[in-house]
This record gives structure tokens, C-alpha cells and sequence, in this order.
């Protein structure tokens, strides 16, 4: 979508300068009713929500804003012309998470995302304020070590690599001439060609890439985390509520981003120190060597454990404030961290640089088990953490909760996987590239190549899981063929027809199978990967040189494992790339990876700063600030927050930010909603049954539409009476079965899409604005929503 306001097409002389006249003064009068539209995944256009070619920008930004007709800009001064029927607006938030191809360079930082993604997965829990901590203290724990493991590639990349190895190799500098000042035999030994010199000149790679990193985050976190939210003091029963999003600041997590960023950086920064200091710390502690140089070797060491000791304190000793706004901030400690960090890796620059007779690079760079003692701290986290949340899940046990409140420890396994295939393939395509058909330089560590190697039999076990679902698929199919026949009862019959509406029902529910993959995905991959370290620990070898001395069969497997596990992190780490730019550039695919990408950004950056911004931190806080600036403008004012997919995720968390007054005056119209079918099943805590609940309890009146046709949208299935109440009947999908006076041409099967099309659509939107009585206060009849 272009930006909003170059899309708003106006007619008339002064058409582009017109604004509302007087909104929210005297003139204003009671009673009118608004319909706030709120899109889902994918985003429109303002004109497509209105139905109108002709929009107006009535509030916000290029980024968000609030459309209304063209026709309905001063609709508060003709409030007859609106009489029975809503002034509708529509909140147009796409530009939030799409926009230009460049930001498709953010699926980089997928594994932040994911691992900030578990931190909000924690199961549904009443007075373990302690245990609730420690959740979220090790997945902020985990979260460093992708930080650090990121780093870490990339001095592999850059030092061990290029400047150690294959600059200190003649065959293989004089294969790339870029590397020539760097070599000893191509330079002649010129002044760049000493081993800590190149380093230190390589360590701009590693050094530059978490600048890169501060730099994007501390950008993000100016236009998202400073976007502050009414304010307003916390409610006398939130901490025994049904979720926190109502909470005052838990859409502003501010000061926490800063610390994390600062802890981060300087976390990365110390990576990189670490890998140029410990070449140069351990020539000099050999028999014989400096004293001088060996004694700054230690305390550039110590220095180095004191900083990251601080880092990790930095990130154990506060996790988010949301009782309220907290506006403080670190600045002492989120400049000085940092700073710190860069001293201490310009002092290992120098210090690597010294002058050292006789010093040579030979083998792997000193640091090859850092990737090993990564892969088994993150394991160990992992564990940890199915610990306790598996306590925490039996204290309050839900059973529509994901792996029955194990999705979060899932998730975090699957952060670490993609990290570590991420960062392990870069290092493999390097290594090849650089070493070219020889065998000139050692190449990377034994542990990238034996979790390559491990890719090959996981996706065999996707294979034939995925191939068990289809037949689960297939089978439910048949069911739903016949199925088809009774809703469409007294319709001729046609076959071809039939099995399309049925195989579109049976493909809509592989979403409710997630749960089944995520938990067979993250079980293989744990005991793959630990499996890997074991042997790359054992045996110092990649797999095929391991079995070399086995039978023909295994030393061929291994060989065929290592090589096509190297070539699929190649090749999958391009189409990775190129699927995320083209889903930034094609609406189509957008939709497809869209509703996946939009709940890793809904969530605010609570585990990891680098993690793709928040977009919720912006749309909330929009959304509140133009229901309460509508209600509180005149006696009687009602409002329908019509959200549709992820819009309705917007809605219900808007809804909950506001005063109970103003909620009392808001109606939730929901449709191809993912509040319960994803969100209530993988973050129970926050959008479980009990919070759910507490919503319908808390507006006015809520009503929800659902297609068995929508692979996202589903039932809220809250408990006793309150679930008809909310939840009206799956909607007929198609409309019509074959031709009818109404429907002359053949209906199309619609799924997520165009709920609005339905005539059920506008009979529920009426029911909740009669039900929104701006005389007195609604009542709610027993037995309704």
C-alpha cells in the first residue's frame, strides 16, 4: 500500500486541505454512533474499507492514521444525515509492519523475534510472582546467547576464517586478492601481515555488525517505545485480573529495550574482544614468552569476565515494569555499558597488535569450543525452562493451552535451532567459497559442520509428519463431504464443487495442528543437536571423517549428510532472504507468512532489543486515544471496534486499556478473529479462557463471526452461557451453493476474506449498536453478549 494520504483520492478545489469541522467541542451531539474499522494481515486501503473512492485523513501519520468518506468529515454537525446508522472510520496501521522491500532484511533477525516471542507464552498462573520471574529470566538469558552467538559467527566469519586461515595461507590468499596486504607470502611480510594486526583490522566486521544492530534498535525504539499511552492509574483488581495487557504500562516497555540494548551491545562488543585478545593471550603464555605482554594478557581477561559478569547482572536484575508508566531511564548505565565495552575491545586491538617475533597462525583460531559451550548452555536453558513452566502450567492447568503450557520452552528451542543454522551456514558457504575445490584451510569448527550434517534426517522426520497430517487431512475430507451435502440441503448436486468446499474445510484445520509440529520440531532438534555436540566433542572430526573407519552404508550417509546439509543452509538461507522480500512486495505472499510475522511483532521486545519492533506499541495506544476522544466527547456516544484477523487482537487489546466508564460505552465486533484459536492456545497467560472472559465481562456487549472455511479465524469458546453469547454460528461459506436469484453467479469460497460481504455482518453490527443505548446504560439480559 502506498503511503495513506497520496492514496486518498478527493475531488474539489480544497478537497485535500479539508478537516473535520470542530470534532470533540460543544457542537458535537449525543448519541451518534461510530464504527471503528480495524484491518487485519496484510493491510488495505483506506478506500477498500470505506467503500469509497473518496477518503479523508481525519488523524495520525504516514505510518497510521484514522480514514473517514469524504462525504462524513463533519458528520458530528449533520448528526440527522447519520441517524440508524454509524459514522464509519477506519484505522489503517499497515504501514506499522510493511512498507518498502529493505525491511525485509528483518526476517535476519527472525531468532531475536522468535525468542521474544516465547517470552509472552508462559502458562496461565495466580500467586507464583517468583516463578513468573524466573520464566522470564531465562528466556532474557537465551536471548543473550543469540546475541552472542550472532557475534560469534561472524568473528568466525571475519577473523578465523579470512584473516587467520586464509590469510595465513598462501594458497589461499593468492586464490583472493583482496586478502593480499593481509598475507605474509603475498605481502612479504609487509606490516598488515601480522597475526594480531589482522585481527584487529578483521574485528571491524564483527565490531560494525553489533553497531549495526544498536543502531537499528535504538532507532526503532525512538518511533515505537516513545510512543506513550493515555495515562491513567492502574485499576484496584488488575494484578488478580484475567491478563496484564490492561495494565497502564504494559504497552510501554521503554526503559527495559534501552537496558537490554546496552547489555546486548556490550555483550557483543565483549564477543568480538574476547576473539582478538585470546590468539594474541595464548602466544604470549607459552614457555618463554613476555612477562610484560603475558601480565596485560590477564587483565585484559579479567576485564573482560568483570564486564560480561555486569552485562549478565544487567540482564538478570529487572524484567518490566507495567503498573505503570515507567518514563525513567538507565542513562548512565545504558551509555556507560556500552562505552565500557568499546574500551575494552580498543585495548585488545592494541594489545593484539603489539609486535611478537616468531608468531604465526596456524590451525583454527583459540576459541573453537565457544560454539560448543553455546549449544549446551542454550540446551540447558531449554530444559530449565520446560521446568518451570510445566510448574507453572499445573498450578492452573488449561487444556487448550499449546503442549500444555510447554509452547514457550518450544519456541525457545526453535530460536537457538534457526540461530545456530543461520549462523553455522554463513560459516559453511564461507569456508567453501574461500577454500575453493582445495583443502588449503582447516575450515570451520567440527560443531557447524556436525549441526549442518543433522538437517537432513529432521527434515525427513518433517516429511513423514507432514505426510501423516495430509492423510489426517484427507480423511477429514471425506467426512466433510458429506458434511456439505446437509448445509446445503435441497441444492443439486455437484461434485466438483462439493469436494472444493470440503477440502477447503479439511486444509483450514492443519492450523490447529501447529501445536503437534512445533513440539515434534523442537524434540528432534533438541536430541539432534545434543546428539551433534557429543559427537563433535568426541571425535574432534566432521561426521564423514568420524565414520570413516564404519561400514560403507554409515560412512556414506554421514558423507551425504554433510554435504546436502551444508548446501540446504545455502540454499534455504537465500530463499529465506528472497521469500521475506517478496512477501514485502506482494500482497499475495504477504498473507501467506503474514499472520506468522505479525504475532512475533505484536508482542513488545521483552526478552531481546534486537527483535523487529513492536508494532502494538504504536497501535494500541492509537486506539485507545480515538475510542476515548469519541466517547468522552459527548453524552451518549457509542462505538463499535470492528476488527478483523489481527485487527481483532488490536481491538480486544485496546478495549482492555480503557477506563471500565469508557468500556461501557464500546460494543467488539469480531470476524476471522485469531483471539482463541491462536493467541488464547500459544499465550494462555494473556489471551487464555480467563482473560477472554474477563473481556466479555468487561464491554458492553461482544459479538464474534467464524467460518469453518478460515484456516486463522475461529470460535472464542468461552465457558456456560457467555460462549453463545459471543460466538454466533459458523457462517455459511460459500453463500450459495449454485445459482440463485441473489447469487446469479457462481458464489466464491472467501475463507479469511470479506466478511463484510456477508449479510450476517451488518445484522450483528445493528444488534450491538441497539444494544449500545445512549440513554442509559446498557444492560446486559441474561444469557446475551
Amino acid at each position: 500500500m502506498e503511503r495513506a494520504p497520496e492514496r486518498a483520492a478527493m475531488t474539489g478545489a480544497d478537497a485535500t486541505t479539508k478537516e473535520p469541522a470542530d470534532q470533540g467541542t460543544s457542537t458535537v451531539s449525543g448519541g451518534a454512533a461510530l464504527e471503528l474499522l480495524v484491518h487485519g494481515v496484510g493491510g488495505t486501503t483506506p478506500q477498500d474499507m470505506l467503500d469509497d473512492p473518496r477518503t479523508v485523513r481525519i488523524t495520525g501519520d504516514d505510518t497510521a492514521a484514522v480514514f473517514r468518506r469524504a462525504d462524513d468529515v463533519d458528520a458530528e454537525d449533520r448528526p440527522d444525515d447519520h441517524r440508524g446508522r454509524p459514522v464509519p472510520e477506519a484505522y489503517v496501521w499497515c504501514n506499522l509492519t510493511s512498507g518498502n522491500s529493505a525491511r525485509a532484511l528483518w526476517l535476519l533477525l527472525l531468532p531475536f523475534m522468535v525468542v521474544n516471542l516465547a517470552h509472552w507464552m508462559r502458562p496461565t498462573t495466580r500467586d507464583r510472582a517468583r516463578t513468573v520471574r524466573l520464566y522470564g529470566l531465562l528466556v532474557r538469558l537465551a536471548g543473550l546467547t543469540l546475541t552472542v552467538l550472532l557475534v560469534a559467527a561472524a568473528c568466525e566469519v571475519a577473523l578465523d576464517l579470512a584473516a587467520w586461515q586464509c590469510a595465513g595461507t598462501s594458497a589461499c590468499a593468492e586464490r583472493h586478492s583482496w586478502l593480499g596486504c593481509l598475507s605474509p607470502a603475498v605481502s612479504d611480510a609487509g606490516w598488515w601481515s601480522h597475526p594480531g594486526r589482522r585481527l584487529a583490522l578483521a574485528a571491524v566486521v564483527p565490531a560494525a555488525l553489533t553497531g549495526l544492530l544498536w543502531y537499528l534498535s535504538r532507532r526503532t525504539w525512538s518511533a515505537y517505545e516513545s510512543e506513550r499511552p493515555m495515562t491513567r492509574e492502574a485499576e484496584p483488581d488488575e494484578e488478580s485480573g484475567g491478563t496484564s495487557l490492561g495494565r497502564p504500562g504494559f504497552w510501554y516497555g521503554r526503559r527495559l529495550v534501552a537496558r537490554l540494548r546496552a547489555a546486548h551491545t556490550a555483550a557483543g562488543l565483549l564477543t568480538v574482544t574476547a576473539a582478538v585478545a585470546s590468539a594474541a593471550a595464548r602466544f604470549d603464555r607459552r614457555s618463554g614468552g613476555p612477562a610484560l605482554l603475558d601480565t596485560l594478557g590477564w587483565t585484559l581477561d579479567a576485564a573482560i569476565v568483570a564486564c560480561a559478569a555486569v552485562v549478565v547482572w544487567v540482564v538478570c536484575r529487572r524484567g518490566r515494569s507495567e503498573n505503570r508508566l515507567d518514563q525513567e531511564l538507565d542513562e548512565h548505565l545504558v551509555r556507560r555499558l556500552p562505552l565500557a565495552a568499546l574500551v575494552l575491545l580498543a585495548l585488545a586491538v592494541v594489545y593484539a597488535g603489539w609486535e611478537r617475533p616468531g608468531w604465526t597462525s596456524t590451525g583454527r583460531l583459540p576459541g573453537d569450543p565457544t560454539f560448543g559451550a553455546i549449544a549446551f548452555f542454550q540446551g540447558l536453558l531449554v530444559i530449565a525452562l520446560a521446568v518451570v513452566a510445566h510448574l507453572l502450567h499445573r498450578t492452573r492447568p488449561d487444556p487448550r493451552a499449546a503442549m500444555r503450557g510447554l509452547g514457550g520452552p518450544a519456541v525457545v528451542m526453535l530460536a537457538c535451532a534457526l540461530g545456530g543454522v543461520m549462523s553455522g551456514g554463513v560459516a559453511q558457504r564461507v569456508a567453501d567459497w574461500l577454500d575453493g575445490t582445495g583443502a588449503s584451510i582447516v575450515g570451520p569448527p567440527v560443531l557447524l559442520t556436525w549441526q549442518a550434517s543433522v538437517i537432513p534426517p529432521l527434515l525427513v522426520l518433517l516429511l513423514l509428519l507432514g505426510g501423516w497430517l495430509g492423510r489426517r487431512a484427507w480423511r477429514l475430507r471425506r467426512t466433510e463431504l458429506g458434511q456439505v451435502e446437509v448445509d446445503y440441503v435441497g441444492e443439486p448436486r455437484d461434485t466438483a464443487r462439493t469436494r472444493r468446499i470440503a477440502t477447503t474445510r479439511a486444509m483450514a484445520t492443519l492450523t490447529d495442528r501447529a501445536p503437534l509440529v512445533v513440539a515434534v520440531t523442537s524434540t528432534a532438534t533438541l536430541l539432534l543437536g545434543a546428539g551433534a555436540l557429543v559427537g563433535a566433542l568426541t571425535t574432534d572430526k566432521t561426521p564423514s571423517e568420524a565414520a570413516g573407519g564404519t561400514y560403507a552404508f554409515v560412512h556414506g550417509a554421514a558423507q551425504t549428510a554433510q554435504a546436502l546439509g551444508s548446501w540446504l543452509i545455502g540454499v534455504g538461507f537465500i530463499l529465506f532472504v528472497t521469500w521475506g522480500r517478496r512477501a514485502y512486495k506482494d500482497a499475495s505472499a504477504r498473507r501467506t507468512i503474514g499472520i506468522l510475522w505479525d504475532v512475533g511483532t505484536f508482542w513488545p521486545r521483552a526478552a531481546h532489543p534486537f527483535a523487529p519492533p513492536c508494532y502494538a506499541e504504536r497501535a494500541v495506544p492509537d486506539l485507545t486515544w480515538r475510542i476515548v476522544t469519541w466517547t468522552r466527547a459527548a453524552e451518549g456516544r457509542r462505538l463499535v471496534i470492528s476488527g478483523h484477523s489481527q485487527g481483532s487482537v488490536l481491538a480486544a487489546a485496546a478495549a482492555w486499556q480503557l477506563t471500565p466508564d469508557d468500556r461501557k460505552q464500546v460494543a467488539l465486533l469480531t470476524y476471522g478473529s485469531p483471539l482463541e484459536r491462536l493467541y488464547g492456545r500459544w499465550f494462555p497467560a494473556h489471551f487464555g479462557q480467563e482473560a477472554l472472559t474477563q473481556l466479555h465481562d468487561d464491554v458492553d456487549c461482544w459479538r464474534n463471526l467464524y467460518r469453518v472455511t478460515d484456516p486463522i479465524g475461529g470460535p472464542v469458546r468461552l465457558p456456560g452461557d457467555c460462549g453463545p453469547a459471543v460466538d454466533r454460528a459458523a457462517l455459511k461459506d460459500p453463500l450459495a451453493y449454485g445459482r440463485t436469484p441473489e447469487h446469479p453467479l457462481p458464489a466464491p469460497i472467501l475463507g479469511h476474506g470479506q466478511y463484510q460481504a456477508d449479510p450476517v455482518f451488518a445484522e450483528e453490527r445493528e444488534r450491538l449498536l441497539a444494544r449500545l443505548r445512549p440513554e442509559l446504560p446498557a444492560q446486559r439480559p441474561e444469557g446475551d453478549g
